[in-house]
């Protein structure tokens, strides 16, 4: 006879938002003696292998929760001492003057941070804290993936541990479940009951790790322009970290028009920029990889934070906030805030829908939700006005090549200076939240594909090759590994992949999916004189970029088992 394995509170993801609930729920139990149990799912190997962010981060949350973190070891890369926002062209930079460009863009003073680190160190933490209140049993698990969520009599009751669950010892229950993932799982529980009217839209960045001769600590970079002169949404960034390391890295919108847009060589050509290429001469390349990032904001925020049974925490909210280039914070908010909402809940002995509803209240009533609101439309500017970023970016970015930057805006100006001017106007007042045109609606990202686009042709700098590297190289510094037998991407229809070859490459062009892919798993194979979709699949890195560019929703990423997938300690 199997038992049920159930908790009190069962978290999936290894996230900065789960171990934030953990730990500060840990602290509550501690003071209440409230007797629980807990349990943590984590798909990688270790607590960390697949996080991956840039980041630069304000700290305010954390000194909620670590008030002496600086003194208990917490892994900092450095203090940023000197922020920058610059227009690249493609030889030279323009750092603008701090007044020409949002405040929120200054992260002077915000901690740089290598978040695979930040992660381990935080669930080391949990477990330390735990040996402290002996009233609360605590697991951690790694190599456990969430694979299928199990709704039971109208809630969420839990969730299987295998692909193809057998006996209840395939399965994890919780009175209440919280899930932190980047859609993997949670996706699930938004359909189930239907939480999303606007889509949530996607960006990926992509990263890489350098070791250099010389120390950039501190200084920091946050980039527009080359090699991004296309229209497509994004930008480039660079930290200068302890010991002599750089991280370099773009965030790339996946509502591109571009159906070749290739986001692991747009960082390859951002890197041969002159300004980058004199930081990483003689350097070494370290780590690569590449994750999601949920920008929808505001309106792409589910209806309802928490349903019967169980939350949504960061990602799987989608709390991140693109004009502030924030999300850790907003993540461990939505932990802090959870952790107390639980607590509440089980001294109570309530387990209702209407027992987690201050969840939403207290989000909503803080920073997390109302900068959200306030930067409600930041990304709608550059869908509605395509002559932002196709038209007036690639201007000003050719403008710090071969003159200044203020000719080039004194260009756009001449050129039809009554539009140039309502632009400015009408983009300035929604970026900045003064205009309220109402709720907005977010197409799926792959619908944005123009099929027939042709990408502007740009002289390239001169670089060292040394330098340089293609996608296939690029895999081995994400350092995959796979149990034999992995099958963690559906392909729902073949016939209909047969399709999608035919029409792309008529065009002279490769299929999504192949050309976005950030670390060569799709392929084109013939077999029987039939073009057809094929995947390496032992080279994913599990960042789920195929499956949101898709033009026929033929894909779906899983997650991965036993802790197959990449490494990103250290990135």
């Amino acid at each position: 006879m199997s038992t049920r394995i159930e908790y009190d509170v069962l978290l999936v993801g290894g996230s900065p938002s789960n171990l934030t609930l953990a730990y500060h729920l840990l602290e509550l139990a501690k003071a209440s003696g409230k007797e629980l149990s807990m349990c943590i799912l984590e798909k990688g190997k270790d607590f960390g292998s697949h996080v991956m962010s840039g980041a630069v981060s304000n700290p305010h949350v954390l000194q909620k929760i670590w008030p002496n973190y600086k003194d208990i070891g917490f892994p900092i890369e450095a203090v940023c001492n000197d922020s920058n926002f610059s227009v690249l062209g493609t030889n030279k930079k323009w750092d603008m003057p701090s007044f020409a460009y949002p405040k929120s863009l200054d992260k002077t003073g915000y901690l740089v941070l290598t978040l695979s680190y930040v992660t381990g160190w935080m669930a080391m933490q949990v477990q330390e804290k735990a040996k402290e209140v002996p009233n609360v049993t605590v697991d951690l698990f790694t190599g456990f993936a969430a694979h299928k969520v199990v709704f039971e009599d109208g809630r969420v009751a839990g969730v299987a541990v295998t692909e193809n669950p057998k006996s209840e010892e395939d399965y994890v229950y919780g009175k209440f479940t919280a899930f932190g993932d980047k859609g993997f799982i949670s996706r699930d529980v938004i359909d189930h009951y239907k939480l999303r009217d606007c889509p949530q839209i996607w960006s990926v960045g992509v990263k890489e790790v350098w070791q250099c001769n010389e120390s950039y600590e501190g200084k920091v970079w946050h980039t527009l322009g080359w090699p991004l002169l296309d229209g497509t949404f994004g930008g480039g960034f660079v930290y200068g970290m302890k010991d002599n390391k750089l991280t370099i890295g773009m965030v790339i919108s996946l509502d591109s028009h571009d159906p070749n847009m290739n986001p692991q060589q747009k960082l390859q050509e951002y890197k041969k920029h002159p300004w980058i290429q004199a930081m990483i001469k003689g350097g070494k390349l370290l780590k690569y990889g590449a994750a999601l990032l949920p920008e929808g904001g505001y309106y792409s925020l589910p209806k309802k934070f928490a349903v019967p049974g169980a939350l949504l925490l960061g990602d799987a909210l989608g709390v991140l906030d693109v004009k502030h280039l924030a999300g850790i914070d907003r993540s461990m908010e939505c932990g802090y805030v959870a952790a107390e909402v639980l607590h509440d809940a089980l001294v109570k002995g309530d387990f209702s829908e209407e027992a987690l509803a201050p969840y939403q209240a207290r989000l909503t009533d803080s920073f997390v939700v109302k900068e959200s609101y306030n930067d409600r439309y930041f990304r709608w500017a550059f869908i509605e006005n395509p002559r932002l970023l196709g038209d007036y970016v690639p201007t000003i970015a050719k403008s710090v090549d071969n003159s200044s930057p203020i000719m080039g805006m004194l260009s756009i100006g001449l050129k039809n200076p009554f539009r140039a001017i309502g632009d400015g106007i009408r983009s300035l007042s929604l970026i900045e939240g003064m205009k309220d045109i109402g709720p907005i609606k977010y197409k799926p990202d792959y619908q944005h594909i123009i099929p027939e686009f042709v990408t502007p042709k740009y002289d390239e700098p001169p670089y060292d090759k040394s330098t340089i590297y293609s996608r296939p190289d690029a895999v081995f510094y994400a350092s995959t590994k796979y149990h034999e037998g992995n099958q963690h991407i559906d392909e729902y229809n073949a016939d209909v992949c047969i399709k999608c070859i035919g029409k792309y490459e008529g065009l002279g062009k490769t299929t999504p999916c192949v050309a976005d892919c950030t670390a060569e798993v799709h392929r084109i194979d013939i077999i029987a004189d039939v073009r057809r979709h094929g995947m390496s699949l032992e080279n994913c890195i599990h960042c789920r970029t195929c499956e949101i560019v898709c033009p026929e929703v033929n894909l779906r990423v899983k997650p991965t088992e036993q802790g197959s997938g990449p490494d990103f300690m250290g990135l």
